[in-house]
Formats: structure tokens, sequence, C-alpha cells
């Protein structure tokens, strides 16, 4: 009997469309097709064996599955190779999913490598997040389960068997053999697809990834981290549309047992914005290209109602609904599907979007007239509306507030504007903006910043603490040696620091309502503990930088992949994942870590 592994124990594969995640005893829990934002195929990460998964090992006795004694990524790509010693042998499982040319593949690939090892596939596909199981049958020799408007069709060589509404396979590997099972999803009404090619897929796969790695122009002392950490964005970007993904699951908690469970699977502005920087900065330009034509489609011709996600191709509606048939990863209820945050008011992203607009021109993007147009538009908006209260980076579910980082990007948005206008690039209110720009940066000093203290604030008259002030220095609000940054930092340092040294967003509430208009805890937010290191770095502690991003790398998986928190107390991966939001920082302080020259050996 399989149940969930921990967060850390799964891996990612996946074509630039949707993605899996495969644990490490060689269980699929996760698959939604044929997007991310899919219902799910394989839905026991958030539930029972009953609710979907396939399972792919060495045939055990007593039927549990036991997890590989190695596992790795052939290369830097997104391969992925588990292997097993039995008293029989071993026996290698090669799992990938073609970047899309056609339908979406899931191929398995068993490999002997020495003895002769009983193994097993167990399949039980379920549709609609676990809630259907469909009718499998066989058509012209293959195994294919059908649901309303979807098909998934099984292929490979040796004999399947249903039995228990679960599709089996008991077959012997010796050393050199390679035997392969594939998945395909179809619409339903259309004809079989076509036969899958394993190997030619294999090689297309590896060929792929490491051609696009070929672009990183990074190669410092971090570079396998960096890599690994960009091969997981390329993964979480829905090629058709070159929108990205926060994660590509839902509902994974932010503390075990808790409510704090979000669907994770649209493109938010902010983490698109970051990602882009990120992938700029290391030498993809074809991925920025790509996503700032996705935002120009997502907010076209109404860049006054601009939303802080939307769709992966762009929708707007993203309703916020609850699955009440699955118990939850480790009983943390409820499971959601869809996003409520998608109608809040969060300043911030208007500077995060404008950044981005701001870095690809300055990397030399080819124009976009109506990129130019947009940021002049997002301005005109700005500057009637930034002076009102919202719900903030972190996405509050409690009132409106006056939040520091909000306003803080505000300044952002304008002050990129404004040397967009001092390029020449395009017109529009200079000195207007000019004072826009410094009356936005006297009201944040004035009313964000506690005096006594030597520290902003999480909002204007408030006495919290917010990790996102961390990022002040790093947009350029204010210089690095300000003391006022550099009490900040402290600040922070004392009260939103774990004993292990990572850092909270903000005080939770535990068994009140917080600020956020939630009950309960989370973990450590890794990004915020990237920021610190950042700035750290930028205020001339390099060596404590040093020290503190590198106890972050060690708190990846085995396979260098990290979720959205760290819960110190259970020692373990908490949120989302793999996380955008944790690794694009990573990326952003391996970059300027090695530019300061602060690392060992």
């Amino acid at each position: 009997m399989h149940v969930a592994g921990r967060i850390e124990d799964y891996a990612l594969i996946g074509d630039m469309q949707t993605a899996a995640l495969v644990c490490r005893d060689g269980t699929v829990d996760w698959l939604c097709l044929p997007r991310f934002d899919s219902p799910a195929v394989f839905a026991g990460l958030l539930g029972t064996e009953e609710h979907g998964f396939w399972r792919m090992g060495p045939a055990s006795g007593d039927g549990s599955p036991r997890g590989a004694d190695r596992r790795r990524y052939r290369g830097d790509s997104l391969v992925l190779e588990s292997e097993w010693d039995t008293p029989r042998g071993t026996v290698r499982v090669i799992d990938f999913m073609p970047p899309r040319d056609g339908v979406p593949q899931v191929i398995r690939i068993v490999e002997g490598v020495s003895g002769r090892v009983p193994m097993r596939s167990e399949l039980r596909m379920r549709f609609a997040y676990g809630w259907v199981v469909p009718w499998v049958h066989k058509v012209d020799g293959r195994t294919v389960a059908v649901a309303g408007p979807d098909s998934v069709w099984l292929d490979t060589s040796v004999e399947t068997y249903g039995k228990d509404l679960t599709t089996y396979s008991d077959f012997t590997v010796s050393p050199g053999e390679r035997i392969a099972f594939t998945i395909s999803w179809q619409p339903s009404h259309h004809q079989p697809p076509a036969l899958a090619e394993p190997e030619q897929s294999l090689e297309a796969t590896e060929d792929f990834w490491r051609e696009w790695v070929e672009h990183c122009t990074y190669h410092g002392p971090y570079r396998d981290a960096v890599v690994r950490s960009l091969i997981t964005l390329k993964a979480l970007t829905y090629a058709p549309t070159g929108g990205i993904v926060a994660a590509p699951t839902t509902s994974l908690p932010e503390c075990i047992g808790g409510i704090r469970n979000w669907d994770y699977r649209f493109t938010w502005l902010r983490d698109a914005a970051i990602t882009l920087s990120s992938l700029l900065r290391t030498g993809y330009r074809e991925e920025a290209r790509a996503w700032r034509e996705w935002l120009l489609r997502a907010v076209a011709g109404d860049p006054e109602n601009l939303q802080i996600m939307y769709g992966i191709a762009g929708e707007r509606e993203l309703g916020e609904t609850e699955l009440k048939w699955l118990p939850g990863y480790e009983d943390s209820r409820p499971v959601r599907v869809g996003n409520g945050a998608a109608g809040q008011l969060q300043l911030d992203v208007y500077g995060e979007v404008t950044e981005a607009l701001h870095l690809a021109h300055m990397t030399g993007l080819a124009r976009n007239d109506y990129a130019s147009l947009l940021q002049i538009k997002l301005i005109e908006w700005v500057e009637k509306h930034w002076d009102e209260p919202d719900e903030g980076i972190w996405e509050v579910r409690g009132p409106r507030r006056h939040f520091v980082h909000s306003k803080v990007m505000t300044w952002v948005a304008v002050d990129r504007t404004v040397k967009l206008i001092e390029s020449g690039d395009v017109d529009g209110p200079l000195e207007r903006w000019k004072d826009l720009r410094e009356t936005i940066h006297r009201d944040v000093c004035e009313k964000g910043y506690d005096k006594e203290r030597n520290t902003f604030t999480q909002s204007y008259g408030s006495e919290e603490l917010d990790a996102s002030l961390l990022l002040i220095p790093q947009v350029g609000f204010l210089p690095p040696d300000d003391k006022r940054v550099i009490g900040t930092i402290e600040a922070i340092q004392r009260e939103l620091s774990t004993e292990d040294g990572f850092v909270l967003r903000y005080p939770t509430a535990g068994e009140g309502l917080g600020v956020d208009g939630l009950e309960g805890d989370e973990g450590a937010f890794l990004a915020c503990s990237f920021w610190l290191a950042d700035d750290l770095a930028m205020i001339g502690r390099v060596e404590e930088a040093r020290k503190l991003f590198e106890k972050l790398l060690s708190l990846r998986n085995d396979l260098g992949l990290l979720a959205e928190e760290w819960d110190s107390r259970l020692q373990r991966q908490v949120g989302n994942f793999p996380q955008a939001f944790s690794h694009v920082p990573l990326i952003d302080t391996a970059l300027r870590l090695t530019a300061s020259g602060a690392y060992g050996g």
C-alpha cells in the first residue's frame, strides 16, 4: 500500500505544458492532463491510492513499494533515473515527458542493470481529480481509459491485465533489456494517438535539454544549483503561450494539517516577472520575449483592470472551489482548485511588471511599441490609485492595509517609467511623474518607518515587520548603506527569523486570526530567506550571506528542488512544489554572491 511521500520525496518531469510528480518509490502521484491547470488523472498526492496513481518498481511479496536506492536527473535534463538494488539484481527506471509535439505523453523505460529482476506496473487512472472511474478496455491490443471528454492510452510490449479497477503488468527484466510503457492523453472523440516511439523520444528529450542549457551564461561556483533551478523554471513555462505557472500543484499545505492550501497552477504577474528577470540575467532572451507577448495578450485592451494572476493562456476567470472528496495531503484540508485571490488589489504587481518590461528593454530585447504603451497606461492608473490600501504581496484575506512593500513597488513602477521617458523611447509627462516619484518616496519614509525602532514596518501605523521589506535596497528605493535599510534588515533577523536562521514572511496568529485573516502558522518562506542573504551581501556582510545561502541550498531535495517553505519544527519542505518563487531568488542570490566573490573553494 502506497501513501504519498514527503514533499521532498518527489521528482518533477514535464513537457512545458503540464508536469508529473514521481515519488522516490516509483509512483506517479500527480499528473494533470493535458495542461497544468487541467483536472488530475493521478491525484493520489492529495488523497489515497483510490484517487489515481501509476507505480513502477521491483515486485515485492507484500505489495508494498520501496524507495529507490539512487536517483538522479540525467545530466542537465528533466529525464529522471531511479535505481533499485534487490536480492535478484539491480534495475533502473527512466521517467520523462517528451517536449510536446503532438499529444502529451509520460514514458517510463525499465532497464535491467544486473541479474533478473521481477517488476510490476500498477496503473490506476481516476479522472476529474480522482472523482471519476473511467471505462478501461482494449482497442487493437492497446489499453484505453475513457471518461467524458478524456481518454488515456497505455502502450507497452508486455502483457497487461485488469484487477480491482487497476491495470497491472508483471514481467522480468534482464541485463541490457529495456521495456517501455507510455501513456498518452487524447480527446476521447479523436482517433487513437499514434504509437509511441520511446527510445527516439528519449534521445530527442535529452537533446532538447542539453541544447537549452547551453544558452546559460552563468558559469560561477553555484552553476549546478543555478542550472537545475533554470530547468525547473523552464519546465513551469507553458510553451504555447509563454505563461509561467507558480507551481504545478495545488493544495500542498504551508502547514501540515492546516488550511493554508492554495492552487498555484496559474500565472502570477509577480512570479512571472521575477522569473523573467532571472532568465534574462542568465541568457534566456527567447523565454523573456515569449512572456512579454503573453503579458501583452493577457492585459490587452484593459490595462486599467490589471489582475494579479491569469490562467496560463491569459484567462481571467479563476473561480475557487473545494474538492470535498479529497482528504488532502496528510489530511490538510480543504483541497482547493482555482484561486479567489485573482480578484484582489495588489499594487506591487504594477512595479514588478514595469521592472520586467524595463529590464527587457535595457537588455536589448527587440522593441515592442505596445509594451511601451502598456507601461504608460499602467503608470496612469498608478498615479490615480497608489495611495489606496490593498491586499499586498502575500494576498491577505483580512482587511486591506497600506502595505509598505506595495507603496515601494508603486515607486518602482514610476521610477522605471521615468527612466524610459528619459531614454527618449517613449513620450510622457516627465516632470509630473518625477514629482509623483518623489511624493511616493516621501510618503513611505514618513508613514512606513518606525524611528524608535529604526525599521520599516509591514504597513502604515503597524508594529509588525514583513520580510518583503528586504526588497527595499534590491529595487533601489534606498541605498544598502542607508541606516534605515540596515536597521530593517537587523530587525527582521531578530523578529522574523526561526531558530535555524530562516525567515518568516510576517508574524502569524497560531490559534486566532492574524493580519492575513487566516488561522494557523506556516513555515519559513524560502524566497524571503534568499532575500535576506542578498541583503546581507549588499551591506557588506558577505561571509554571513554566503553561509545562509549555502544553508538554504542544503534544504533542496536530492534532485535540487525546493517547495515554497521550510518547516523548521518538522525539518521538511512544505507548500506547493516545486515553486518558482523559491528557485528564482536562488538564482539571483547566486549571481550576487558570485559577483562579490563570496564563496569558498
